[in-house]
Formats: structure tokens, C-alpha cells, sequence
């Protein structure tokens, strides 16, 4: 098998397929993970704790700005699986050109409006005075690049909605192997702080988004990539906003929700800043399976939808889902297991390290539900259906999470812990979590997303 070329997700065992296809987006996510990872590494050693809280504290203004990539990606995502899988040629090449014109008009939005609203934001959340600058110094450069991020996740989406998981690993294995080498230069070397590792991202971004795009035009057997085809047409248009906005919206909301709660943070002041953005580093990769497995599902139910092979589609969520389970409980063993050694990486405080592995063990256990959460919500949103896992997680997002985080936090409340014991912010997250996957299996057995397919 020519590892390079799409893969019919159609055809062979449901399970194996399903693996097989989410083995080169894990080592992707690990890859792309590595970008903020080694950032914060580098900075933390080089540059200090502050300077570590402030490249972390800069993420959930910066996922905010990136949710019309977000929105993209996934109706981007959604068609191109069910136009292959139907062997729609001409549509499926009118949905690729679209996605790319949409693509470079949301990042001039970006990259025009993100530099202005940085500072005001990070006003808004009570940013501490000692790591505000470097903050906006971050994201300012962040945003002027956000092009290449957002070219490389939309392109990306493409190729593993045609069914080519392993040419995206191929690039983002460059870029990141770019990025690290960058961020010792800039950081270690020149003395760029925190400006060095935002260069050193965007710079290794540009690359991943160019080798992303030299690949498409080398499909020319599958799709046309032509100049007529990059004027948008409204009915695909319609198609991408109907199918991406849902997730978008979803994303906006979730990331003005870690906004919301990362002010309450913040009020513990720089320490618990620190030991968040660790745990939050930890964390994104031990989601790493359940993003992969829920990304692969997209592109199965997609596929198949589009074959009409519901029955199939059924037997892979299944046992994917499973799959995915088990992996994850796996990692959770090994955090309990090796989590103090995982956090030494970042620093050598005891303090903060200490603070940093007790937050983590709180959540352990919530990344086994995350995987029924992201698999289903998958196989729900191959099929058409982005709104019910919108509304899933605006629900666990935002109506719980945040008032639970403030509640609980302020029921804490004693003579000795004034500001309140800020160990109830990651009780509130597995609360959220643990209903989240309770809602996403209730709404899948229910079926209704079996009828959203785009024909």
C-alpha cells in the first residue's frame, strides 16, 4: 500500500481502517502539540517562570482569533470525505478551491484585527503587570503570521479528508523539527525571549502550509486545482459556512469561556499562571487520541455516508470508540504514574511542580470520557451534523463549567485560602467533561445525526 496516496476508508475491516488512518494524525497531533510544548521549555529555562505563564496565558485569546480557521477546517473536512466517498469529482474540486479562497480572506481578517485587540483583552482578564508585555509581545506576532497557521490546518484537512493522513505528518514533522531548531536559535542563542518563540512558530507554520499546498496540486488524478475553481461559488460557500460555523461557534464559545475562567486564574496570581499552562501542556497531549480517533471518525462516517454504508459506520464507532478508550486509560495510568517526572521538564521549582501534578491528578481520570465524547461527536459530524455537538458543548463548556469553576472556588473560601482553594477550577473541568460524554452517547444513541448527510 503506497502510504502517500488517499485511502478508502470504504473498503476493509472498520477498526483496522479506522486505526490505521488515526496512527499518522496522532504523531501529527504529538508534532503540532510540540510547537507550544517546546516554547514553553525553552522560555521556562531561558527566560524564567514568568515568561512561561505569559506565553500560556496568551492561548485562549489566541484560540479565540482562530476560530474561523476552526469553522473551516471542519465543513472543509465534512465535504471533501463525502464528495470522495462519492466520487463526485467536479464537486469535490469546487469545495477544495473554496476552501482555500476562504482560507486567505479569514486570515487577512486575522492579521488586520488581531494586533489591535491583543493588549485590551489581556487589560480585560487582569493579565499581572509582570507578564502582560511579553503576553502582547506574543500574540501581536502571532496574529501577523496567522496565514501560515491557518493555510496549513485548512490544507491539512483536506488531505485527511481524501483520505491522506500520512503527507500532513510528513510536513508537520518538518516544520516542528523547524520550530525546535528555531526556538534554541532565537531564544538560547539571540536572547529573543518571548518574541523568539512566537517568530520561530509562524516561520515553521509558513513551511508546513507550503508543503501542504505543493502536495494538493500533485493530486491532479483525484481533483482539479484550477484557477476557476478558487472563485468561490454561494452554493459551496453556504455548504462550508452551514456545515463549519456550528464548530466555529462552538470553538468561539469555548475559548471565550478558558478567557472567562482564565481570569479567575490569574486571581491566584503567578505561581498558579505557572502550574496551569504545565498542566494544560501535559494535557494537550494526553488528548492527543481522543482529537485523533474523533478526527479519523469524521473522515470514516464521512466516507461511508457518502458510499451509503450506514451499517459500517455503526460497527467503526463502535469499535473505535473502544479502541480509543483503552489507549487513554493507558496514558492515565502512566500521568498518575510519572507525573511529577513530566513536570520537571518545565522547571526545576519543587514548588511549582508539586502544584502542577496535584492539578493533574484531579483530571486523570476525565480523559478516558473525552475519548466517547470526541468519537461520537466525530462520527456525528462525518455525517453532517456539526449543531448537536455544538450545543453538547456549549452546555459542558460554558453552562457548567464556568459557573461551577466560580462556584466552587468561592465555596472554598476560608481564613487560611482567601482567594479560595484553586484546586476546585480542575474539579469543575472534570465535572464538565464527565457530562459532556454522558450527553455525546445520549445524543448519538438517539440517531437523528444519521439524516444530516450534505446530498
Amino acid at each position: 500500500m503506497n502510504l502517500f496516496k488517499p485511502v478508502d476508508m470504504t473498503k476493509g475491516e472498520p477498526v483496522k481502517v479506522i486505526i490505521l488512518f488515526t496512527i499518522p494524525m496522532l504523531i501529527g497531533n504529538v508534532a503540532q502539540q510540540l510547537y507550544n510544548t517546546v516554547d514553553s521549555i525553552i522560555v521556562g529555562r531561558f527566560v524564567g517562570d514568568n515568561a512561561l505563564a505569559a506565553v500560556g496565558s496568551a492561548g485562549p485569546i489566541l484560540n479565540l482569533m482562530l476560530v474561523l480557521f476552526m469553522g473551516i477546517a471542519t465543513g472543509a473536512g465534512i465535504m471533501v470525505s463525502q464528495y470522495y466517498g462519492a466520487r463526485q469529482r467536479d464537486e469535490l474540486s469546487r469545495t477544495i478551491g473554496a476552501c482555500i479562497t476562504s482560507t486567505i480572506v479569514a486570515s487577512i481578517v486575522i492579521m488586520a484585527i488581531g494586533p489591535f485587540i491583543a493588549r485590551p483583552l489581556l487589560n480585560l482578564l487582569n493579565t499581572p503587570e509582570s507578564i502582560i508585555e511579553w503576553c502582547n509581545q506574543y500574540l501581536t506576532i502571532i496574529f501577523l503570521g496567522a496565514a501560515g497557521g491557518g493555510l496549513y490546518n485548512i490544507l491539512s484537512g483536506v488531505l485527511r479528508g481524501l483520505g491522506d493522513s500520512v503527507s500532513a505528518l510528513i510536513y508537520l514533522l518538518v516544520a516542528t523539527v523547524l520550530n525546535i531548531i528555531l526556538d534554541y536559535v532565537f531564544v538560547a542563542i539571540m536572547g529573543m525571549g518571548v518574541a523568539g518563540v512566537a517568530w520561530a512558530t509562524i516561520i515553521a507554520q509558513f513551511v508546513s502550509a507550503a508543503l501542504s499546498l505543493w502536495k494538493l496540486t500533485r493530486m491532479q488524478t483525484i481533483f482539479d486545482l484550477k484557477k476557476e475553481y478558487l472563485i468561490p461559488e454561494s452554493f459551496y460557500i453556504n455548504k462550508l459556512v452551514h456545515l463549519g460555523l456550528p464548530s466555529g461557534v462552538t470553538q468561539a464559545i469555548f475559548s471565550m469561556s478558558m478567557i472567562v475562567v482564565q481570569s479567575l486564574t490569574n486571581s491566584f496570581g503567578e505561581l498558579f499562571i505557572a502550574a496551569n499552562v504545565i498542566v494544560m501542556r501535559i494535557d494537550g497531549f494526553v488528548m492527543l487520541p481522543a482529537f485523533s480517533f474523533g478526527a479519523a471518525m469524521t473522515t470514516f462516517a464521512g466516507q461511508n455516508i457518502g458510499a451509503k454504508q450506514m451499517n459500517r459506520v455503526l460497527d467503526g464507532a463502535k469499535k473505535g470508540t473502544l479502541a480509543a478508550m483503552g489507549i487513554s486509560a493507558v496514558l492515565t495510568g502512566l500521568i498518575l504514574v510519572l507525573g511529577k517526572h513530566l513536570m520537571a521538564i518545565f522547571t526545576d521549582t519543587e514548588e511549582l511542580i508539586t502544584l502542577s501534578n496535584n492539578m493533574m491528578r484531579i483530571i486523570a481520570v476525565g480523559y478516558i470520557l473525552m475519548e466517547v465524547t470526541q468519537c461520537l461527536s466525530g462520527i456525528m459530524r462525518g455525517a453532517g451534523d456539526t449543531v448537536t455537538p455544538m450545543w453538547i458543548s456549549i452546555i459542558s463548556s460554558v453552562a457548567l463549567r464556568i459557573p461551577l469553576a466560580y462556584g466552587l472556588v468561592w465555596l472554598s473560601k476560608t481564613p487560611e485560602l482567601p482567594q479560595g482553594n484553586c484546586a476546585m477550577m480542575y474539579v469543575s473541568m472534570l465535572i464538565s467533561w464527565t457530562c459532556g460524554a454522558l450527553m455525546t452517547f445520549f445524543m448519538y444513541q438517539k440517531g437523528n445525526w444519521k439524516r444530516r448527510a450534505i446530498f
